[in-house]
């Protein structure tokens, strides 16, 4: 769609549901930078319309971003990190390209916040993006303070290990449905306790019989999991599709994506979309630690780099034995009244 505006020699052009602007008179056709009430907008404008050149930008979110992607703080990262960084990096980019890094304040970085405030990950993930570029300017010298720094961000709750009941409802469903990828998915997460995006680059060849050779995408760390006996015989039972468990085709694997929306559309009909997928890394590993298990062996299996989460995984194991002896002891004293 393209509409005119009342400025002269302004022309804007929507396009999937994003509008940008354009100065064009004669062959001159230029698009500008930003929104029309902005400063930016207007010195662009009047320098071309006055026949000046526009200073060109050298500090823009294009160039900011690009030469961050080629910095060691960038590349160090381990792939899966890069590839989240670098979803919410080329949205700014969309948005911002052209425009001046500079010109960013404290007020922007709550307004692009509180864009997102419904989904308040990709809103957390947003100022938590645009303080890393803040901080490659400064290194840079393009500017000497962060104006993302102690910006709050937003809480929706925390990743919940799933209830017994609502991990027997899935597997049941899967079961009763011939849902294959989505029952492998859940064993394999439950089973070793790891991450979505590694269980997705599992291979046949990783797996010995007994241990899971795994490589985590986030930390980087080689772990070999032991399979507990509901996974080894699973995985015996499950015919090859490919290289990988979860098989898109001979050699590539299921994507992450495409995983979670098959599961998601599973835990709509269980009535379990309250808990995510990243929840049966959880699950599996409170469930190590109801088990007894130490917190060097808890981290062990789910590969943390500290042991900070894995002492929550402890603390909600004891809380619930804690609990259960509490109200035994109160049973038992009744019974003696």
């Amino acid at each position: 769609m393209v509409k005119r505006s009342v400025k002269p020699y302004l022309q804007a052009k929507t396009v999937k549901g994003r509008t940008y602007w354009y100065f064009r008179r004669g062959s001159d056709y230029v698009r500008l930078p930003g929104e029309p009430d902005t400063a930016e907008f207007d010195a662009a404008y009047w320098a071309i319309r006055s026949g000046k050149k526009a200073r060109a930008i050298k500090t823009t979110y294009d160039a900011l971003i690009t030469s961050y992607y080629q910095s060691p703080r960038f590349t160090r990262l381990a792939p899966g990190t890069r590839a989240e960084y670098r979803r919410t990096l080329e949205q700014i980019r969309e948005k911002n390209g052209p425009r001046d890094f500079t010109a960013l304040r404290r007020r922007d970085v709550i307004a692009a916040r509180d864009k997102y405030a419904e989904t308040w990950r990709k809103a957390n993930a947003m100022v938590e993006c645009l303080s890393i570029l803040a901080k490659h300017a400064i290194d840079l010298e393009w500017i000497t303070a962060n104006p993302a720094s102690g910006v709050e961000k937003l809480t929706g709750g925390e990743y919940e290990p799933w209830p017994q009941d609502k991990l027997e409802a899935f597997e049941r469903y899967c079961r009763a449905q011939g849902l294959t990828a989505e029952l492998t998915a859940y064993m394999l997460c439950v089973g070793t306790g790891q991450r979505i995006g590694d269980v997705c680059g599992m291979e046949w060849g990783d797996f010995d019989g007994e241990f899971m050779r795994v490589v985590q995408d986030k930390t980087g760390a080689r772990v070999w999991i032991a399979c507990p006996r509901f996974l080894r015989d699973y995985l015996a039972a499950l015919p090859k599709a490919g290289r990988h468990i979860l098989a898109k085709n001979l050699t590539q694997p299921l994507a992450k994506r495409r995983v979670q929306e098959r599961v998601m559309a599973v835990r709509k009909k269980i009535e379990a979309e309250r808990y995510v997928i990243h929840g049966w890394r959880y699950s599996a590993a409170v469930a190590l630690a109801e088990a007894g298990c130490s917190d060097s062996e808890i981290q062990a299996v789910t590969g943390h780099k500290t042991l900070e989460m894995v002492r929550k995984y402890r603390g909600q194991a004891n809380q619930k034995k804690l609990s259960k002896a509490a109200q035994n002891r109160r049973e038992q004293s009744e019974g003696k009244i």
